[in-house]
This record gives structure tokens, sequence and C-alpha cells, in this order.
């Protein structure tokens, strides 16, 4: 197999479905990331409603939705 149908074959694969399942049961929104130290937390990790706080510098976090529709975070 050629080095282009090996890429090929693995971008196709990478991309062919967009449910990637959920391990824990609970259908995720999104995640909480803090820009500064690349932090990132679920949203069904965190308790409450609120940005939670980032482990390592203690800023607020920023909620960020994650596409469902495509899988791609374009």
């Amino acid at each position: 197999m050629s080095i282009l149908g090996t890429v090929r074959d693995v971008l196709k694969a990478s991309t062919e479905s967009a449910n990637r399942g959920d391990v824990t049961g609970e259908t995720s929104k999104g995640a909480y990331w803090c820009d500064d130290c690349s932090e990132r937390i679920r949203d069904v990790d965190v308790a409450g409603e609120e940005a939670p706080n980032c482990p390592s510098c203690g800023d607020e976090m920023r909620f960020e939705r994650s596409q469902t529709s495509t899988g791609c975070a374009c």
C-alpha cells in the first residue's frame, strides 16, 4: 500500500463517525477551558451550574460547546 493510500485511509477512518460514544453514560455539551494553563474539565464532571476555577491557576474557566453534528471541533 502506498503512503498516500495509508494517509487517506487514516483520515477517512477518523471522520467516519460523529458519535464517538460516551464512556460515562452522561451526554456532554462541552467543556470548561483555562486558556492560560490549557486545562480542560468536561461539563459533566463539574458540580453545579457555575464555571469552575482552574485547578492550576485559580482563574475562572470558560465554557466551550462541543460540535456534535459533525464530530469536528473546527
